[in-house]
């Protein structure tokens, strides 16, 4: 926690925190940003299925839920993904300069 608020204190931001140990991560902190995005009528209607079912309590937790869901089953994917990005980055910065 000392860690945390330090680098808020440094860096003029809120600081998320957690633990992993061995397998199992824990959050203690959550940071929530709000996200703006337009979405036609099907995709809200998967969003507005997940409401109605229980899964989750409004549009926002939906399309959480989603990302959450997504981000557990394409893990490998997204690694590779980002491993791509962090490559074309990279050779952004070799080129020349603009």
């Amino acid at each position: 926690m000392t860690i945390a608020r330090e680098a808020e204190r440094r860096f003029g931001r809120k600081i998320s925190w957690g633990v992993v140990l061995g397998e199992h991560r824990a959050l203690f902190t959550h940071l929530a940003a709000p996200v703006m995005t337009r979405l036609r009528r099907p995709q809200r209607r998967v969003l507005d299925t997940l409401i109605e079912s229980g899964v989750a309590r409004s549009r926002s937790e939906a399309l959480a839920w989603c990302v959450r869901l997504v981000e557990q089953h394409e893990d490998e994917w997204l690694s590779e993904l980002r491993e791509a990005m962090a490559h074309v980055a990279g050779v952004r910065e070799r080129g020349p300069a603009a």
